[in-house]
């Protein structure tokens, strides 16, 4: 990465290259700003090097493994089933660099200067940039952003020792597979490494604080997903705190309580998957008016903080903390330091969540009790995936897309879906809340056969007593 900016005045600095980060310089720069983006560690950020990414490939290596041991349901025989796990992560991090490269290329080929160091604010618009703790150079932007992103929460006595209490890092770059993993959170994050080491042989656990597994998601399609990991041979344990783990040189011995019981497992690894909290740490964040909330900057709806001309996205702020949620953000924040008319702040409810296990789950929009809490009357369809022609072909048949209209108005409040491939599905049901889409305009809209879609358009119709396949 370039470092020749000392003393530069720049329109916008953005300090952080993650998806919030990058996005909004390239942004910015389109918008003819001259843009510094300082980042310490990898462009892309967490999401592209760490996260979203990586993952997604070693979940792709994962599913195959699982067909693989299905393929006498296709019609196909085979011998015996092996794997080169190095090779496995080989291509995942291989993914992550590729993905690196190509966001340096981006920002070179929109002339943003990129700074090797970490970013901190030094008043008055200045922004000091530190390298092996010494300061490298001194900048000036006629604004800032802050998108220095998030890391993994830990609990007290039970932090992440890089050998037998992983972090993400650790569960993504194992030097060899465990036979047995306690996964410490049944989020997007827990649930997605679960799926991958049980989908790679590995006897895995969950345990999860709240009664349900992926507790943001709607209750029903929770119990689905439950129900599904379950008949994996994965084990469940909601309702639950690990209050301790004690190392031996191999593997851990980890107390579980609950309500009215406390067990003790022994497994070879332990994957902290408990949540996040924003890096909000030498910034010198304590010399402005920025507010600092449970972990978090406080922003108002344009990103604003409480220091003038200073801004703050992505997982450094607010929930929901995706990566789809940072980057708009950035492009938003961006045009409003530009002066650009006819903006729309986020509404979050139009995000759509996506978890990428095995079955896949997808969301957007209010859950069935949300919507209940805020008042709703509903109208309520759900269409099965053992209904629809295209999965039972797949060999997917198990799944359920849902869907929750305002009663008296037509308006699509949210959809949940579980099942294959709802991840990409999910995202008509984003442009339909977008465009403020009633159950008429999906009703009249065609879908085609066979696809997995032709569910979205079953669902909407069963709301209203319309289905025609179920």
């Amino acid at each position: 990465m370039a470092n020749n900016a000392n003393g530069e005045t720049y329109d916008l600095i953005v300090i952080g290259g993650g998806p919030g980060g990058y996005v909004a310089a390239i942004r910015a720069a389109q918008l003819k700003m001259k843009v510094a983006l300082v980042e310490a560690n990898h462009l892309g950020g967490i999401c592209l090097n760490w996260g979203c990414i990586p993952t997604k490939a070693l979940l792709r290596s994962s599913e195959i493994h699982h067909l693989l041991n299905h393929v006498e349901d296709y019609g196909f025989k085979v011998g015996e089933i092996s794997y080169d796990f190095k090779k496995i992560i080989e291509r995942s991090r291989s993914v992550a660099k590729q993905l690196s490269g190509g966001v340096q290329h981006l920002l070179k080929k929109n002339k943003v200067t990129v700074i090797d160091g970490f970013g901190k604010l030094d008043g008055g618009g200045k922004v000091s940039v530190e390298k092996d703790g010494k300061i490298i150079k001194s900048i000036t932007g006629k604004s800032i952003i802050l998108a220095t992103g998030a890391r993994a929460r830990t609990l007290p006595g039970m932090e992440p020792d890089g050998k037998l209490v992983w972090s993400y890092k650790e569960a993504m770059t194992p030097d060899e597979m465990p036979k047995s993993i306690l996964v410490v959170g049944s989020g997007a994050i827990g649930i997605e490494f679960a799926s991958f080491y049980r989908n790679m042989g590995v006897e895995v656990t969950v345990v999860e604080v709240m009664d349900r597994v992926l507790p943001v998601e709607d209750e029903e399609i929770s119990a689905l997903a439950r129900k599904q990991f379950e008949k994996q041979g994965m084990k469940i344990i909601t309702g639950a705190k690990v209050t301790k783990l004690d190392k031996s040189k191999t593997n851990v011995k980890a107390t579980i309580e609950q309500k009215d019981k406390t067990e003790t497992i022994t497994v070879d690894r332990v994957i902290m998957a408990i949540g996040i909290i924003g890096n909000t740490e030498n910034l010198n964040l304590e010399t402005t008016k920025i507010k600092v909330d449970r972990g978090h900057i406080v922003t108002n709806e344009w990103m604003e903080t409480g220091e003038p001309n200073v801004y703050a996205l992505g997982d450094v702020t607010g929930p929901p903390w995706l990566a789809h949620k940072a980057s708009h953000e950035g492009i938003l924040c961006v045009e409003k330091i530009a002066g650009q008319k006819d903006l729309h702040p986020i509404n979050v409810t139009n995000i759509p969540g996506c978890t990428y296990c095995m079955p896949q789950v997808a969301s957007v929009g209010l859950t069935e009790r949300a919507a209940k809490e805020q008042g709703y009357e509903l109208k309520i369809g759900r269409f099965p995936f053992m209904g629809n022609g295209k999965a039972i072909a797949l060999g997917e048949p198990e799944g359920l897309v849902k869907t929750i209209f305002d009663a008296k108005t037509g308006e699509l409040l949210g959809a949940h879906m579980i099942g294959a491939e709802v991840t990409e599905l999910i995202q008509g049901y984003g442009i339909a809340k977008t465009l403020e889409t009633t159950e008429v305009e999906l009703m009249h809209t065609i879908f085609p056969h066979p696809t997995l879609s032709e569910m979205m358009h079953e669902s909407v119709l069963d709301a209203y007593d319309k289905a025609i396949h179920f």
